[in-house]
């Protein structure tokens, strides 16, 4: 199935890649902040076309609704374009992003980081890989000698969990901390050694699906904020080198517990 995650993913990138700076449509979900575009939607189905024309007993679990209910143990779980706030306003950070479940455990994975023509994949036991060159994740150890990355939920303005005041804590204590706008970039760039963690609340399937195996057949360690391990349908994740990780849990789990600030 690599060979057809990678032929998907790059179709895919290619409709993306044209849409890009196009005159396309715009639509609101769920709030000003939850776009979707016509390329989205375009995207995801030649996704869904593509996934049922060569696997169709296979189910898929996509974010823009093209769903597939299926008695088979593999389901594909597709995010058509991650990034789609930067896609829209012509900032050229943003990917798709494929996972393969089989019963639920990821066995291969597969984001596409577009503008960059870079593919990044995945598979359990196997490694990780950017356009097919191994990739591993950092060595550094110390969260002060560390670039680290984040993101914030559509409901950001409810500060679920805490997370204005993780993101000052953290800031506070890193070398620096980003934000790009696309989950499955920032495991990309954890799983490439570039950021040292990643770490955001009230993730979808589709955002972390991918992302999760990547960074694990990496070398990297996947948590929630409690340090538990975690799954797709899991609100927390924490996905570093494992060097930093204990030190990270710790400082977001600290705020984490502390009463929510409403006060914005």
């Amino acid at each position: 199935m690599i060979k057809q995650l990678e032929e998907v993913l790059n179709g895919a990138s290619e409709i993306v890649k044209e849409g890009f700076l196009s005159n396309f449509e715009l639509e609101f979900k769920s709030g000003k902040s939850n776009l979707v575009t016509s390329i989205d939607k375009k995207s995801e189905q030649f996704i869904f076309n593509y996934i049922s024309k060569n696997f169709p007993s296979h189910g898929i679990l996509a974010e823009e609704g093209s769903n597939k209910v299926s008695s088979s143990e593999y389901t594909w779980v597709v995010d058509p374009i991650d990034g789609t706030t930067n896609f829209a306003h012509g900032l050229p950070l943003f990917s798709v992003s494929i996972g393969i479940l089989r019963n639920n455990e990821i066995v291969a994975g597969g984001i596409s980081d577009v503008m960059t023509n870079t593919l990044y994949i995945s598979e359990a036991g196997s490694g990780s890989t950017g356009n097919g060159v191994k990739i591993k994740v950092s060595e550094r150890k110390t969260i002060d000698e560390s670039l680290l990355v984040t993101g914030f939920p559509y409901n950001v303005k409810e500060n679920p969990g805490n997370a204005f005041e993780i993101f000052s804590l953290i800031t506070k204590k890193a070398r620096a901390v980003r934000r790009l706008g696309s989950a499955a970039l920032d495991f990309c760039y954890v799983a490439n050694g570039v950021f040292d963690a990643f770490w955001e609340i009230n993730l979808q399937p589709w955002d972390v699906c991918a992302g999760i195996l990547l960074v694990k057949e990496a070398g990297g360690k996947i948590s929630d904020y409690s340090n538990n391990n975690t799954t797709i349908y899991g609100k927390q994740v924490i996905a570093s080198n494992g060097l930093i990780h204990n030190e990270l849990q710790k400082l977001i789990f600290q705020k984490f517990e502390e009463p929510v600030s409403k006060n914005l």
